[in-house]
């Protein structure tokens, strides 16, 4: 039910974005007058810095001015969020992902910036779902669950730091299946989390499918299941439902705002410029090439979901006591 209510938000906010007259309530020449700085918080060849880069070029040919994209890499990407805060020039922009507006504010009780009052939100641009990957010798489906109760803390699992999403997945996780209680073990990023399963340091962890699939493939990790339903980007993955896993959904993704005195000029010309890449058949096909599905919302629908994700990290994070070390 929570996927469906999902799905219908983001098409909803797909629409809005598409059909709202924005080309009549703004000059387009107005803005930009300059070149446009994106901001991305992680290194060149990450993830999201893919992400941004594959959304940038269509967008600054649309805007007529060139979009650079900028990666200030550091605090899970809080830095280069709190730069956008700050900017006052409008033309500073910044790609984030999950933690930057739903679990922050939890963690880092000194954090420079509020996620709900100093940006504008402008679309949500890409997400994909997680896959709980596992050892190669471990028992599938409703057995690996099985397994895993009968090992207790005695299972470890990999995540790219506390508070991440596969952190803080896990931890949710936990909470949706009795008796489940592997202990978390940090890692720098993805790549090490998988070494560490291959190396038998743990025993699963939550990856992207971009990042997993090819190991999967490879027959030297096994698949339990994915965060939600059934996914295009790796249809051959059933989802947890399918262990026995009940009221679990979570993706991880990315979105791109400003901050909070960006003009109205510039979120209405970003807007409508946006709305048509994002529906751009190449634009869609780079994306899912990289392990995301191509979204675009309304602001309106892009709030909407980091108030629901955010309401469930928190209860999370307070629940079992996750704090920084």
């Amino acid at each position: 039910m929570q996927a469906k209510k999902r799905a219908l938000l983001i098409a909803c906010g797909l629409a809005a974005a598409t059909l709202l007259p924005f080309a009549a309530s703004a000059d387009n020449s107005a803005w930009p007058t300059k070149p446009i700085r994106l901001l991305v918080g992680f290194p060149g060849g990450s993830t999201p810095d893919i992400a941004a880069r594959t959304i940038a070029e269509p967008l600054a040919k649309a805007l007529g001015q060139p979009i650079v994209v900028d990666n200030k890499a550091g605090a899970s990407g809080n830095i280069a969020a709190d730069q956008v805060a700050k900017a006052t020039d409008d033309h500073t922009l910044g790609l984030v992902i999950n933690g930057n507006l739903t679990s922050s504010k939890m963690l880092y009780p000194k954090l420079p910036y509020d996620p709900v009052k100093d940006f504008t939100y402008l679309s949500l641009i890409a997400t994909a779902p997680l896959v709980l990957v596992a050892q190669n010798n471990l028992p599938s489906g409703t057995a690996f669950f099985d397994a895993a109760r009968q090992a207790g803390d005695k299972w470890n699992y990999g995540s790219v730091g506390i508070g991440s999403v596969g952190h803080l997945g896990m931890e949710l996780l936990k909470s949706r299946v009795a008796g489940f209680k592997p202990e978390h073990v940090p890692y720098q990023g993805n790549p090490q989390v998988i070494t560490a399963m291959l190396g038998d340091q743990v025993q699963m962890g939550l990856i992207p499918p971009g990042v997993a699939m090819p190991q999967i493939r490879a027959g030297k990790l096994k698949a339990i299941g994915l965060t939600g339903g059934r996914s295009a980007l790796v249809p051959e993955l059933p989802p947890l439902a399918e262990a026995g896993v009940k009221d679990f959904s979570l993706e991880v993704w990315v979105a791109l705002l400003g901050p909070a005195n960006l003009s109205k000029t510039a979120q209405a010309r970003i807007g409508h410029e946006l709305a048509i890449v994002m529906k751009d058949p190449e634009v869609r096909r780079k994306l899912f090439e990289q392990g995301w599905q191509a979204v675009g919302t309304s602001p309106d629908g892009m709030r909407t979901r980091v108030t629901e994700e955010a309401a469930i990290m928190s209860k999370i994070i307070s629940t079992r006591g996750i704090k920084l070390q």
